[in-house]
């Protein structure tokens, strides 16, 4: 064996060298947010006191409550009626894949805003609806302008366009889960539905949660359309104020302002959410990482000096 000369170091107690480019970027971005931070709130043209002022007032939090209220019906009725497209979508019925692709074609091809004021304009083109049933002879009819009032516009323009998008994020949740699943229950002779309920929807999930808190977000921010039908939402009750105050910059502060907490709530609760459907998928993994870095780290070090390396070659 040829002898080697070994000019190594001992690297027992080495140390990682300090990130000092890392922190030169935090130092900079923190020194950056800072010093913009301070020339708005130093700017008085933001008339921070007219923010404070109006930022509990009654009106606006009258509009946020509708906001809110908007929000959670036109989501949930666009939930369900997404599901029962998303279905129909993978169903083997060819009528019921056709009026659902064309749905979904329709109400994401247009704009939500074209859509809402053609629900809340439904009076010139049916003045009047109802219905009659065959075995009587006067039927039931109704002034559609007592039916479509600025909130069942925004509802039903807000629901349905929601649909069109929920449909296709629950359409993708379900082509995720491996359809031999849905072959095994049905083999075990649950029906079809009962499948999806019971087997299909809670796995599909997982790929559902992420992409409907964004719809729900975005969703949030759509209410403020309902304003160009006269629907007193935040924003349009912050456009109220400023147009007898003419204080539009701090009232748009105040409605943004009151989006962004929302926002962020709603933030909070998808990763929450992501996390309890996640449960079984992630923690797998984790555990098995957890285990080998376990073992790895109950191992004896190496020494790596050159009388252990030469050590090592003579008990060979």
């Amino acid at each position: 064996m040829k002898s080697v000369d070994w000019n190594l170091r001992d690297v027992r107690h080495a140390r990682a060298r300090f990130p000092w480019a890392k922190t030169l970027s935090w130092l900079i971005a923190i020194a950056v947010a800072a010093k913009v931070l301070w020339a708005v709130w130093q700017n008085p043209n933001f008339q921070w006191e007219v923010v404070r002022h109006y930022l509990n007032e009654t009106s606006i939090l009258h509009g946020l409550e509708t906001t809110l209220s908007l929000t959670v019906v036109s989501m949930v009725l666009g939930s369900v009626i997404g599901l029962v497209l998303a279905i129909a979508r993978i169903s083997d019925n060819a009528l019921a894949r056709s009026i659902s692709s064309l749905y979904i074609w329709f109400f994401r091809g247009t704009p939500l805003l074209v859509q809402l004021i053609f629900w809340y304009n439904m009076s010139t083109l049916f003045p009047k609806v109802g219905y009659t049933l065959p075995w009587e002879s006067v039927g039931h009819s109704w002034n559609t302008n007592d039916l479509i009032t600025p909130l069942t516009a925004a509802i039903a323009g807000l629901a349905l366009n929601e649909a069109a998008y929920m449909a296709e994020i629950i359409r993708a949740g379900l082509s995720s889960v491996d359809p031999k699943q849905m072959e095994t229950a049905q083999a075990f002779g649950m029906s079809r539905l009962r499948a999806l309920r019971r087997i299909v929807i809670p796995q599909a999930m997982r790929s559902i949660i992420p992409p409907a808190g964004n719809q729900l977000i975005s969703m949030i921010k759509a209410t403020s359309l309902v304003s160009v039908i006269a629907m007193s939402d935040l924003l349009y009750s912050a456009q109220t104020i400023y147009n007898r105050t003419f204080e539009v910059v701090p009232l748009l502060i105040v409605a943004v302002l009151w989006y962004l907490l929302i926002t962020s709530v709603l933030n909070l609760g998808q990763r929450v959410l992501e996390q309890r459907f996640s449960r079984g998928y992630g923690d797998m993994g984790a555990k098995a990482k957890v285990g080998v870095v376990s073992k790895v780290a109950r191992r004896k070090p190496m020494p790596f000096t050159a009388d252990a390396i030469e050590a090592q070659g003579e008990n060979r």
